[in-house]
């Protein structure tokens, strides 16, 4: 099963965010070198490019929205 997360910015853009690789294995989308640490792809629903973003492997449930799209905000910036 995939986990997946919606969150709205200030622009009305929904971005679904989904662990990468979370199909294969927890270990595919793991951070190397970081423990309990996961990149996750932002997918916007408007004109806004994908993102990939590295956070903590409980993402789902303890990353608030507002820390969620901050890590967004800074991803599209590099």
């Amino acid at each position: 099963m995939m986990d997946q997360r919606e969150v709205t910015d200030r622009e009305g853009i929904t971005w679904t965010c989904i662990q990468a690789l979370s199909g294969i294995s927890d270990e595919a989308a793991q951070v190397k070198g970081e423990e309990d640490c996961y990149w996750v792809v932002c997918t916007p629903s408007g004109g806004a490019q994908s993102v990939r973003v590295k956070l903590q492997g409980d993402w789902q449930t303890t990353e608030s929205d507002e820390a969620l799209l901050d890590e967004i905000a800074a991803a599209q910036e590099t």
